[in-house]
C-alpha cells in the first residue's frame, strides 16, 4: 500500500502536534505539514500534494468550510476530513466537499484508518 500524504490544518498548535502524533503513529500514514490556518493550507497544498487534509472547522480569517471547498476545487482534489470540537449538527457541512467529519474528541489512529479506509475506498 502506497503511504497517504497528510496535511493537518488547525490554529491550536496543541492540537496541530496531536493532529501530527496520530497521523505517525498511523500505519499507511505520513505528514507532509502542517498549517495553522485555511490559507497557510491553501498556499501549501500545491507545493505537498496531500492525499488527505485534515481540517479544523473553526479557524481564524477563513473557515475550514470554505478552505474544504476550496481545496476540493483544486486539480489535486485532496480528501478533506473536517474536525472539530462542535459537533456535526452544529455545523453546515453541505455542500464544501469534505469526505466526512470526526468530533476531536474521538479523533485517533484506529479513527484516522477506518475514516481513510471509508472514505477512499
Amino acid at each position: 500500500m502506497t503511504e497517504v500524504g497528510v496535511l493537518v490544518v488547525d490554529d491550536q498548535q496543541a492540537y496541530r502536534e496531536a493532529m501530527a502524533a496520530v497521523v505517525r503513529a498511523t500505519d499507511g500514514f505520513v505528514l507532509l505539514g502542517s498549517a495553522a490556518s485555511a490559507e497557510e493550507a491553501l498556499a501549501l497544498a500545491p507545493a505537498l500534494r496531500p492525499r488527505l487534509v485534515l481540517l479544523d472547522v473553526h479557524l481564524p480569517g477563513m473557515d475550514g468550510v470554505e478552505a474544504a471547498r476550496r481545496l476540493r476545487s483544486t486539480a489535486d482534489r485532496p480528501v478533506v476530513v473536517l474536525l472539530s470540537t462542535y459537533s456535526a449538527d452544529e455545523v453546515d457541512l453541505d455542500g464544501c466537499g469534505a469526505a466526512a467529519y470526526v468530533p476531536k474528541g474521538a479523533f485517533g489512529p484506529d479513527r484516522l484508518a477506518d475514516c481513510w479506509a471509508r472514505v477512499a475506498g
